[in-house]
């Protein structure tokens, strides 16, 4: 019933405390509470997002929580609400103990970095009743006692404070005793025994009472406790403390058994009456777990070890009593003096272990609290880290620290950063604890791929294989992951009117870049690329290399002979020697070139084969084909030469030409030697000479008869001309033709030209000779009798220049077969 009945007093405060409304204030940046102890969990205690300027949905978006020193959590945030409630049962007496005002401090922690202190104040509900020490006490009284003696009892506890602590003291109705309540220094009350009538011993032995103690709660409670009066013989003399208090000061590290002090009262009194023992009387259960009183020989010491962190000061009194009953009392006071025994504590409540590389100076990394459970210096606290690092603390509200970062970061210098921090008290030796924090720098796009080269030139033979890898270009990037995922690409340009990824390709991913074509020397000489390499960042960043293809020559041309130029039946002409010609005489020359360059194009020219020995020479480098020696009669009228042209490639490529010298001092001399060209070891020259007289003359018959037919038509034309002179129509003064008759003839074959080219070695000749051009020779007679119709076919005078200038060439083709 007692447990149901204060259960009913809590809950009838916590809904005068929810009447009245929770009080709220905020100052310096602080928010206050305050809460009745014993509430359920769950209890409202503020509305912290209201509070904070928040909607209760952002709570969770500012990442908001709560962050205590070490302590057990008593609240916690309803995301739902946005209010703060009770983690768990608040028993103030065991957060505070007597203290006057129980306040428990801690912080809001908003976007990671941000803190809001909390204190919240703990209101004393009357959930406690006065306890004594014991719940029998025994008096002993002698018979002789005057009235009004007092007899000091042990007094009530409560560990309540205010109107709800010990208040007063009742003792039950009696005809010997009275009850008188003391109050001490610190506030405390003590009942005392009040002797009202002399005992007789004889007439009662033993008297009991009843004492109760009461606090001012509403509803009130007590406690009450058994009294025990025992009647003695006279013992007139009281237990006397040497001193009327004690105080020992002794370091919270003193051994467990070490004796701190001893109590020593003397009774003059003999016998049992004499025979003093001591015990504790103003003690708490606490108190008595911690020290140790003989009781015989008054010695204080210690049955657990001491620590200044949980009491830096104990308070308690001693009585010392004699055989019969008598007391006497003494204060003894124990400081504990505080040793460096405890290290600083870390306590981290907020880290970034990933940051961007881009991260402005001055951004918050780790938000962390500093405490030491020592006092003094042996609790002040510092905090360090490294000098190299590009962070720095700073001091935030209360004991809590801030890492940031001090300086640009660059993830390419270094990804990781391991930070110590190293907190150290000030004791002596000092104590010191160290914290690591490791922070990665997250990579950023803000280094665009490198080339080690700002250009590159690649060498490479022409007629390469289509498809075959030519070079290869890479470039880093110093960033991580996609930001340094390297493509390549060419440049779009043309060359020749195609674009250049006709000719060459690239890798995307591998920078190898290939070539499409085979390449020839003679077409282009070289390429000019521009290849880009683009990361995958975002933006992506770019760099760009030139690169020049050089195309080496190979000797893949041989010499090609520019004269003499063989005609397309693969047939050679006839050069002319005439028998006169003397030892350097220039024959002719024979001009080759090679499309090819550099030594590859260097030609030299040999003569490989002569039908006559020792007689032609050619020139190493120019070509030139010269007597070497003066002709004479013995040697034959067709000399046959074949010369070699040879570049200096590797290997050399050669081409040769087949030279048919004629010997002769002109071509009528040609057309009647042509019988005796041949060699006369060859059994078929006879046959080959009669095919080209024949043909020869043939030729020459054609031509005579297209003569006779030219000039009997100007005979015609002369003959009408002079019949209308005749008539009366002449014309005076027109100087007369030199072109009439065979004189005119004569002149006409003066502008006849021979070419006459012959082989021996193919069995085929070629008699060349410039055909006559006869519609020039036509339209020139007709534009002269345009000019003036009156002139005859006889007179040519006015037309001199033009038939002079008229040329006749036939071309006679012998091809001679064994």
């Amino acid at each position: 019933m007692a447990t149901l009945k204060r259960g009913r007093d809590y809950r009838g405060f916590i809904l005068l405390s929810i009447l009245l409304g929770t009080r709220r204030e905020a100052w310096a940046g602080h928010i206050f509470y305050s809460l009745p102890e014993e509430t359920d969990t769950g209890s409202f205690v503020g509305n912290i997002a209201k509070d904070l300027g928040l909607e209760p949905r952002e709570l969770a978006e500012h990442g908001i929580r709560i962050v205590s020193r070490g302590r057990t959590q008593l609240f916690a945030l309803n995301p739902r609400s946005g209010s703060l409630v009770t983690a768990g049962r608040i028993d103030r007496e065991e957060l505070c103990a007597q203290s006057a005002r129980c306040l428990v401090n801690f912080n809001i922690l908003m976007d990671k970095m941000s803190l809001y202190p909390i204190e919240v104040e703990i209101i004393d509900v009357n959930d406690n009743s006065p306890r004594f020490l014991t719940e029998e006490m025994t008096v002993k009284i002698t018979e002789n006692t005057a009235p009004g003696v007092r007899f000091p009892l042990n007094e009530a506890r409560d560990p309540d404070v205010g109107t709800n602590s010990l208040q007063s003291y009742q003792l039950s109705p009696n005809r010997h005793f009275s009850l008188v309540v003391q109050t001490g220094d610190d506030g405390a009350k003590y009942p005392e025994l009040v002797l009202e009538r002399v005992l007789d011993r004889e007439e009662e032995a033993v008297h009991h009472l009843l004492l109760t103690a009461s606090d001012g709660g509403d509803p009130p409670r007590s406690e009450t406790a058994r009294i025990q009066v025992t009647v003695v013989d006279v013992n007139d003399h009281v237990p006397v403390f040497s001193l009327p208090q004690y105080q020992v000061t002794v370091p919270e590290n003193v051994p467990v058994g070490t004796r701190l002090l001893t109590v020593h009262a003397v009774d003059l009194d003999e016998g049992v009456n004499g025979e003093v023992t001591y015990s504790f009387r103003k003690i708490t259960q606490k108190i008595l777990q911690i020290f140790q009183l003989n009781p015989h020989t008054g010695e204080l010491s210690t049955s657990e070890g001491l620590d200044y962190e949980e009491s830096s000061y104990y308070e308690m009194e001693v009585q010392a009593q004699d055989g019969p009953g008598s007391m006497t009392r003494a204060k003894v006071i124990i400081t504990i003096l505080d040793v460096n025994d405890n290290a600083p504590e870390v306590t981290l409540t907020s880290v970034s272990n990933s940051i961007p590389e881009d991260t402005p100076p001055g951004t918050v990394i780790a938000l962390f609290y500093l405490q030491d459970r020592d006092s003094g210096k042996n609790g002040e606290v510092t905090c360090t880290i490294s000098e190299n690092l590009p962070f720095k603390l700073e001091r935030s509200v209360d004991n809590y620290y801030r890492l940031v970062t001090a300086k640009n970061l660059d993830r390419e210098k270094l990804p990781v950063y391991n930070i110590t921090l190293k907190a150290t008290d000030g004791g002596t030796p000092p104590l010191s604890m160290e914290t690591h924090i490791s922070v990665n720098v997250a990579d950023t796009n803000d280094n665009p791929p490198a080339f080690p080269h700002s250009s590159y030139s690649v060498y490479i033979p022409e007629n390469n294989p289509r498809g075959a890898s030519i070079f290869s270009v890479t470039a880093h990037d110093p960033d991580s992951h996609e930001n340094a995922q390297v493509t390549y690409s060419l440049s779009e340009d043309t060359l020749r009117g195609a674009p250049l990824s006709s000719y060459v390709s690239i890798n995307s991913d591998t920078g190898v870049l290939y070539a499409l074509h085979s390449f020839d020397y003679e077409q282009f000489r070289d390429l000019q690329l521009r290849v880009t390499a683009q990361d995958s960042g975002d933006p992506p960043l770019s760099s760009n290399v030139s690169l020049s293809i050089f195309i080496l020559d190979q000797n893949d041309n041989t010499p090609e002979i520019l004269y003499p130029a063989l005609p397309t039946d693969g047939s050679t002409g006839v050069e002319l020697a005439p028998r006169s010609a003397e030892p350097g005489y220039l024959v002719t020359k024979v001009v080759a070139v090679d499309r090819d360059s550099g030594q590859n194009a260097w030609l030299s020219y040999r003569l490989l084969k002569a039908s006559e020995p020792g007689l032609f020479a050619v020139g190493l480098h120019t070509g030139e084909v010269r007597t070497a020696r003066a002709l004479q009669d013995r040697d034959a009228l067709k000399q046959s030469l074949v010369v070699a042209v040879q570049d200096h490639g590797q290997p050399p490529l050669s081409a040769t030409v087949t030279l048919t010298v004629a010997v002769a001092d002109s071509i009528p001399d040609v057309l009647a030697d042509l019988g005796s060209l041949e060699p006369p070891a060859d059994p078929d020259a006879s046959g080959l000479t009669l095919y080209l007289v024949v043909a020869v003359a043939a030729v020459s018959c054609v031509f005579l008869a297209f003569v006779i037919v030219l000039l009997a038509l100007r005979l015609r034309r002369w003959r009408s001309s002079r019949l209308l002179q005749a008539a009366g129509v002449g014309l005076a003064g027109v100087p007369a033709s030199r072109f009439v008759g065979m004189d005119g003839v004569r002149a006409f074959l003066q502008t006849y030209s021979h070419e006459v080219s012959l082989t021996a070695d193919s069995r085929e000749s070629h008699l060349i000779f410039p055909q006559p051009n006869y519609a020039d020779m036509l339209l020139s007679l007709e534009s002269c009798e345009k000019k003036d119709p009156s002139l005859t076919s006889i007179d040519f005078h006015g037309c001199k220049d033009e038939a002079e200038n008229i040329q006749v060439s036939s071309l006679i083709h012998l091809s001679l077969h064994p």
